[in-house]
């Protein structure tokens, strides 16, 4: 569904605004989208602190994922981009293989599962990518890999930016529904 013709359902799909790739990245850029990627588990823990397993079930949106699902969802994000990135620091130009994240949604821990160890999960995975990104060369954030789906190659620069913006656009899912429940 889309949802440009309905501001309020476009602000509630993408809180932060929807992502836009720039045609190149500086070393500057990087560093405040490592930071970005760095803070994300810390704005996840607090955006869903104290949250009760009712609200978790709630949806961010008509037609969204519940605030457990966002939770878990990030856990995989996580997992995978940091499969991503280490592929193509490791491979010429690897295919990656893409994941259906709506029926991972669907599996029985996704939907019912407590947060907690996707909490740890993507906690531990995003520092260990953020210090292993943090030493990477302007010719390793030139490598790319191939996506099958978007039938396009990523270089790592643009890859970082995106997950970035990820895990703050998703953050932000939890922390507006907080807001616009009225949860202390």
């Amino acid at each position: 569904m889309e949802t440009k013709d309905d501001p309020a359902l476009e602000a509630m799909r993408f809180p932060i605004g929807r992502f836009e790739a720039q045609d190149s990245y500086t070393p500057g850029d990087n560093r405040e989208n490592l930071q970005r990627l760095e803070l994300a588990p810390r704005r996840l823990a607090t955006a869903v602190k104290g949250l009760t397993d009712e609200q978790l079930d709630m949806s961010y949106r008509p037609g969204g994922w519940s605030a457990r699902h966002v939770v878990h969802h990030l856990a995989d994000s996580a997992l995978n981009g940091s499969a991503r990135f280490r592929w193509a620091l490791t491979e010429d130009e690897p295919t990656i293989k893409p994941y259906d994240e709506n029926r991972w949604a669907l599996l029985p821990d996704a939907k019912k599962g407590p947060i907690a160890p996707s909490l740890l999960v993507f906690e531990g995975t995003s520092a260990r990518l953020v210090t292993l990104l943090g030493a990477l060369t302007p010719k390793d954030w030139a490598r790319r890999f191939f996506h099958p789906e978007a039938q396009r190659h990523w270089r790592l620069d643009a890859c970082l930016a995106l997950y970035a913006w990820h895990h703050e656009h998703h953050v932000a899912h939890i922390a507006t529904l907080r807001l616009r429940a009225g949860w202390k």
